[in-house]
């Protein structure tokens, strides 16, 4: 099968592999269209080890092409559209059987700890494949595994009706972010960006105010407030200075969410307001098969909206260009989907 193949950091090349098998508990999937994102980048680079050589690749859409023989109840056969959840476990260990399936140390991720979908073909577990309706796009349909991300996370911070958010950082992951916070019921969503073009789409996506980092922010939200702060702030943008800011902007007793990577291994921030706001600090990693459904159920009744998201689809054999872009300071650049047609 054709696949692109990462020989070495930097070592990126379009070649023909041994098409890959599924074994009796798995499902292969002909992979259609696929997205390119940040830990692909971090892959490419090195940055995540990872054994060679690597077929990268976690967001992924295809054709069932075959389905184990004693398996007749994963509700899904040869022909059917689908999404694939990268994020593998045992289902044996503590973690899986306490429903933290998503931190299985015997795990791993499609693309990074065994080969993924930037390739013709890849197999999965067959409780990690889900059917995709008709009415969404083979375009956007692989946002959907970067919004199950969003939406554990916001799960654990337990979002609330009636609350301040805001969200600093307006990529992908933030405007996804703006509107499963406005779909949990949230009274306010403010967005934090120096893009114009970014502020742009989160209102266009449902964010009732948005802000530069150079306005005054902090005060503008306590206008917006009465004078609190933010019930949660979620940082997409995962730097020292704006995790500085989200606490900052947490009113007392709020809650901070923190949803970029975070790599500083030091940094000055307002620790005492830690203390003396009494805020609670979430983190997310992955997210679960229950998220899956939820979201495809948000895009099918359009409560999010994937497509507006989506800047530039390529053919596969152009994924090395694709993820140059991502290292790229573009504002235009938002998601890059890859055509295996």
């Amino acid at each position: 099968m054709k696949a692109m193949v990462l020989r070495a950091p930097s070592d990126l090349v379009e070649t023909i592999v041994d098409d890959a098998t599924a074994s009796a508990e798995e499902v292969l999937v002909r992979v259609t269209h696929s997205g390119v994102c940040g830990t692909d980048l971090k892959i490419y680079r090195g940055d995540i080890p990872v054994t060679y050589p690597r077929i990268m690749g976690h967001e992924m859409i295809g054709i069932v092409e075959s389905v184990a023989a004693d398996d007749d109840g994963a509700g899904y056969c040869v022909g059917d559209r689908v999404i694939v959840n990268p994020v593998l476990s045992c289902g044996q260990c503590f973690y899986c059987r306490v429903g933290q399936e998503n931190l299985c140390p015997n795990g791993g991720l499609l693309g990074r700890d065994r080969d993924g979908g930037f390739s013709a073909l890849v197999s999965a577990p067959v409780d990690a494949v889900f059917q995709l309706p008709e009415q969404i796009s083979n375009d956007c349909a692989p946002l959907i595994q970067v919004m199950t991300t969003c939406h554990h996370a916001q799960q654990l911070a337990g979002m609330q009706a009636g609350e301040t958010v805001v969200v600093i950082g307006l990529g992908v992951s933030g405007q996804l972010h703006v509107q499963l916070a406005k779909a949990s019921g949230a009274a306010q969503v403010i967005g934090i960006t120096g893009s114009a073009m970014r502020r742009s789409l989160a209102e266009q996506l449902g964010a009732d105010q948005t802000f530069a980092p150079s306005e005054d922010v902090d005060n503008e939200i306590r206008k917006l407030t009465g004078g609190r702060g933010a019930d949660v702030v979620i940082d997409c943008a995962g730097s020292m200075a704006t995790l500085k800011q989200a606490i900052e902007l947490a009113r007392p007793g709020g809650r901070l969410l923190l949803f970029g990577i975070y790599t500083d291994e030091i940094g000055r921030l307002p620790f005492y307001q830690l203390y003396f706001k009494e805020l609670a600090v979430t983190n997310a990693r992955a997210a679960k098969a229950s998220d899956y459904p939820a979201c495809i159920d948000f895009v099918l009744d359009g409560t999010v909206d994937l497509d507006s998201m989506i800047s530039h689809v390529l053919p596969l054999s152009q994924l090395e260009q694709a993820i140059r872009m991502l290292d790229e300071r573009d504002d235009a650049r938002m998601k890059v989907i890859l055509d295996h047609t």
